[in-house]
């Protein structure tokens, strides 16, 4: 079982920078990705950013250039950096965590709302 906690989440104006982290705790050393999800309300659930054991990273082509995934396997925990934030980027995001088993795992999700 892995358990994950998110932080960083707010309220930031157009063109600001807010930073997410996501700390796994439980059976850690089965983790192979790490990712951020995002939802908004009536829509499904769309992939943001996933960086994986070795440190390849896959990217939203909605967030290219703009956000940074990074991971610290010491810490257990994963990043978000987002900037040049925009009001389409207003929804609850997600950490997810895949293990080498196949099972995968959601955090409760933190809001990120961008707006003036």
């Amino acid at each position: 079982q892995v358990q994950l906690v998110e932080s960083g989440g707010g309220l930031v104006q157009p063109g600001g920078s807010l930073r997410l982290s996501c700390e796994a705790s439980g059976s850690t050393t089965s983790i192979y990705s790490m990712g951020w999800y995002r939802q908004t309300p009536g829509e499904q659930r769309e992939l943001v950013a996933t960086i994986a054991s070795g440190g390849l990273t896959n990217y939203a082509d909605s967030v290219k250039g703009r956000f940074t995934i990074s991971r610290d396997n010491a810490k257990n925990t994963v990043y978000l950096q987002m900037n040049s934030l925009k009001p389409e980027d207003t929804a609850l995001y997600y950490c997810k965590i895949l293990t080498w088993g196949g099972s995968m795992y959601w955090g409760q999700g933190t809001q990120v709302t961008v707006s003036s």
